[in-house]
């Protein structure tokens, strides 16, 4: 079965899709029936030792899981105060977490007779990870990117040919996540009899966040039981995760969302500023809204549409959060902080240097609040941070606008 830790997850979401206010299934009706049959074969295969099993020998042999815990030494010295810690999902195949969940989404079509995956990407990664699946199970795959990350993030456009993807630019708007986002959900609709939509976060109509975050929330586990391992029966006090749609956070989140003495820290693009238009902190300035096909809370205009958001991580530009988040984010559950683009190429250029890994430009947000969070705490305090990302796709961006720090 598809594990996950404590009740929690047994009892989120209910039956109809809502994470408390927020989710549910807000898509055009005539996609509800591709929808049901994606549910009840989901909810159906959730519980099989058999899927479960397929879905382990891939993760092991195709991903390389697990991926360690490892203590960030000299960053933690030079920052001073709590200790801080990755989960290097960097590591997986593929350089991100994001196939976690494709390859559960491909192991979803060959379930369902379907011959082909959909899916939208900011950075690349999604895209690249769901090219890999596609290819590793002998299925087609379109992927939709914006043109603005087209060009931004052309060897992960590379990468994607190369795998088999068909690339399909997104032009409409600003050209980004959303849009791209748009675009995939205008092609499944009219490829729904024979194509699967693998969503690349866990955004979206119900079941989508669901299943994302189960995929997804085979992180957690592992950092959970690693961590103990690593500190002699510790826990975390601190767990940290960059936000947007939430795939990542929800991903190690999941592992410690029944340990109320672990808090839970979302950490959003603050982009150039605070003003509307120059970030894509969703969480600290967006209000409840309906986008792509679910109830969440999305940053928007006096009259309603969707703001236009900007961040220096391609992944991060979304005008909204996953309903799971926003729900975890009512009630109190996650503490939320925003970080400008200047902090996160600080924190680039620091981890880099400090411990040998170049992060994503993503997971930079997390580790740069982690080590705003540190200082002046005691070091028998401990910070966990997702790594969800590596930065080879970053490296040529960083370079050409700020050099090599």
């Amino acid at each position: 079965m598809i594990e996950t830790v404590g009740g929690y997850s047994a009892s989120v979401p209910d039956p109809e899709g809502y994470f408390g206010q927020f989710g549910g299934n807000h898509y055009p009706p005539e996609v509800k029936p591709a929808l049901n049959e994606l549910s009840n074969t989901y909810r159906t295969l959730r519980q099989s030792q058999d899927f479960q099993r397929a879905l382990d020998r891939v993760r092991i042999g195709l991903q390389g899981r697990p991926t360690p815990v490892h203590h960030l030494e000299n960053i933690s010295r030079r920052t001073g105060g709590a200790q801080i810690y990755v989960k290097r999902e960097d590591l997986n195949h593929t350089g991100a977490h994001k196939i976690n969940h494709c390859v559960g989404f491909a192991l979803l079509a060959k379930e369902m007779s379907k011959r082909k995956l959909i899916a939208e990407t900011g950075a690349g990664q999604h895209g690249v990870a769901l090219a890999t699946a596609a290819a590793y199970f002998g299925l087609e795959c379109e992927v939709h990117m914006g043109a603005v990350d087209i060009e931004k993030q052309s060897s992960n456009v590379g990468r994607m040919r190369l795998l088999g993807a068909h690339v399909i630019a997104a032009t409409a708007g600003q050209s980004a996540l959303k849009e791209a986002s748009d675009s995939a959900f205008n092609a499944y609709v009219e490829q729904r009899d024979y194509a699967l939509y693998a969503i690349g976060s866990a955004i979206g109509p119900h079941p989508f966040p669901m299943i994302v975050r189960d995929f997804q929330s085979v992180v957690g586990r592992e950092a959970r039981d690693q961590f103990l391992s690593l500190t002699g029966g510790c826990l975390p006090d601190h767990v940290v995760a960059c936000v947007a749609g939430g795939s990542n956070a929800m991903g190690i989140y999941a592992g410690f969302l029944d340990d109320t003495a672990v808090a839970l820290h979302a950490v959003e693009p603050l982009g150039k500023s605070n003003e509307l238009g120059e970030h894509a902190a969703t969480l600290s300035f967006g209000r409840p809204g309906i986008l792509h096909g679910a109830r969440s809370i999305v940053l928007q205009r006096d009259d309603g549409v969707p703001a236009k958001v900007t961040s220096i991580a391609s992944g991060l530009v979304y005008p909204g959060v996953g309903p799971e988040i926003a729900m975890l984010h009512d009630s109190g559950r996650l503490a939320v902080s925003a970080i400008s683009d200047e902090e996160v190429i600080s924190a680039f250029f620091r981890v880099t240097k400090s411990e040998g890994i170049i992060p994503a430009l993503e997971s930079s947000h997390a580790l740069a609040y982690a080590m705003r969070l540190a200082p002046g705490r005691p070091p028998s305090e401990r910070i966990l941070v997702n790594l969800s990302g590596r930065g080879d796709k970053d490296v040529d961006y960083v370079i050409a606008n700020y050099g090599t720090g």
